[in-house]
């Protein structure tokens, strides 16, 4: 009896109806965010389900509304889970904005990520009390982009630079730049047009709209970031209470710290991805050090003191919540940086995940070695239209074929000519043939170098052909 326990509890799984959630999203569906987490997250709880959960995704806000109605979509039932930004409604989750002040979150999503998940466990119950939130998590931090070198705080006054969230806006009204929020889509013309000089937008944002080809200098900050946006996965609270015991602990081990490290790691791989690109195609990349650093800190000090005067005004103890955040943070300051091998899809992740010790290279205030970066350059003109580094592996192939020409070996890699099918094809035909003349053995190996001698000239155009995959990055929007 006891063995035919297990085959009747299948048996009893099989007959219960699986349970279709509805997760939307205002992210493209070939973007990061719906790639790496959003789509991952949701087989992990499939598979750990049995299949008894089943989400469906909707990016691109494809059943409608804005992405500042996000969150109320959850709340009120109209989606089962949704991932919004509590930021594009100002004032209303006053406490998450802790993390979205000038230079109190890290310069690494991940960190800030696995931070702001302890700080809404402690600090944001009430806040977030109509919807049962899954993870909170932090986007890739803030970069300065611009046609001109930004090291220090006079550099970029009087410019007027595009903003995302609140807090960055009044950031640069301080510092004595003039904020210009906008929709991202319109940002490359606004630049073109000279409407905005430049912006400060994280770098994900910048191979979807190709700022880089507007916008050729890019100042970061170590340690700290200037700005940052924060998430909320908000699943809705009757759909939770709905779940089996045993399906809400499905969705409870996906939750909290787990899925938030999921998401500040995609964010951190993307923006080592971009900022190789940018690099490789010979921008200027300046990474302020802590010690100029400190000066812009000191200067948007003025943001964080309204801040706080703002909550006292609400009953809220502000200080403590940054203390709080900053604890926390420096909690998670050492963590490991992203393993590549979480991207495994085609050879496009390996190489956007290859470089991770990307600020070490990057430009400080005091020198410039970003200069022997670009020593790739020379490449750069075959490479422009994306990381380029995925064709090289197909001429590699392809060039060997003609100069190897009597040995049988080189036509094995024939699966890699794939765009040279003429080339892989004859040779090995011919070389089988060869053995037909019995002349002796001196005239056997003359035959197939005067038959591998025609199929010669067309070898050289086909490695023309692939370097044009654009899509080596996915990124959002």
């Amino acid at each position: 009896m006891a063995a035919a326990a297990p085959a009747v509890m299948r048996l009893a799984f099989a007959d219960t109806p699986q349970i279709a959630l509805k997760l939307h999203h205002f992210f493209s569906s070939v973007s990061s965010g719906h790639d790496k987490f959003l789509a991952p997250w949701s087989r992990k709880v499939e598979a750990e389900s049995d299949g008894r959960i089943r989400i469906d995704i909707f990016p691109s806000m494809q059943l409608g509304g804005a992405p500042a109605q996000l969150f109320d979509q959850a709340r009120d039932g109209i989606v089962d889970i949704a991932w919004a930004v509590p930021s594009l409604t100002p004032g209303r989750f006053p406490k998450i904005e802790t993390f979205e002040l000038p230079f109190v979150p890290s310069r690494r999503a991940l960190v800030s990520s696995k931070a702001v998940s302890d700080f809404a466990a402690a600090n944001l119950k009430d806040e977030f009390n109509e919807v049962h939130p899954i993870c909170f998590s932090c986007s890739d931090r803030g970069i300065i982009h611009a046609n001109q070198p930004i090291r220090t705080v006079e550099d970029v006054k009087g410019l007027s630079m595009h903003v995302q969230t609140r807090f960055t806006g009044e950031a640069m009204h301080v510092l004595g730049a003039r904020p210009v929020p906008m929709p991202l889509a319109q940002l490359p013309l606004a630049v073109t047009q000279h409407v905005v000089d430049g912006c400060v937008d994280p770098w994900h944002v910048v191979p979807a709209l190709r700022l880089n080809d507007v916008l050729k200098t890019h100042t970061d900050f170590s340690d700290s970031s200037l700005s940052t946006t924060t998430f909320v996965l908000a699943m809705n609270m009757g759909a939770y209470d709905r779940l089996p015991r045993d399906l809400k602990t499905v969705i409870d081990s996906n939750s909290g710290q787990a899925a938030a490290g999921m998401a500040g790691a995609m964010w951190d791989l993307q923006a080592a991805a971009v900022t190789d690109m940018v690099v490789e195609r010979g921008d200027a990349v300046i990474t302020l050090l802590p010690e100029a650093v400190a000066h812009w800190r000191k200067a948007t000090e003025p943001v964080v003191e309204a801040w706080l005067k703002e909550m006292k005004e609400r009953k809220v103890e502000g200080g403590k919540l940054v203390a709080s955040a900053r604890a926390l943070l420096a909690k998670y300051a050492n963590e490991p940086e992203p393993q590549p091998a979480q991207m495994p899809s085609p050879p496009q992740q390996e190489v956007v995940t290859q470089p991770q010790p990307h600020p070490q290279a990057k430009t400080d205030v005091t020198a410039a070695p970003k200069v022997d970066v670009p020593a790739s350059p020379p490449p750069s003109p075959v490479t422009k239209p994306a990381l380029a580094v995925t064709p090289t592996p197909a001429p590699k192939v392809a060039a060997p074929t003609p100069a190897s020409a009597p040995p049988q070996h080189v036509a094995a890699p024939a699966p890699a000519a794939t765009a040279v099918p003429s080339v892989a094809t004859p040779a090995p035909a011919t070389a089988p043939a060869v053995p037909v003349a019995q002349p002796g053995p001196p005239p056997a190996p003359a035959a197939p170098v005067v038959t591998a001698a025609p199929p010669s000239p067309p070898v050289p155009k086909p490695p023309l052909a692939p370097p044009s995959p654009p899509k080596t990055l996915d990124i959002p929007l």
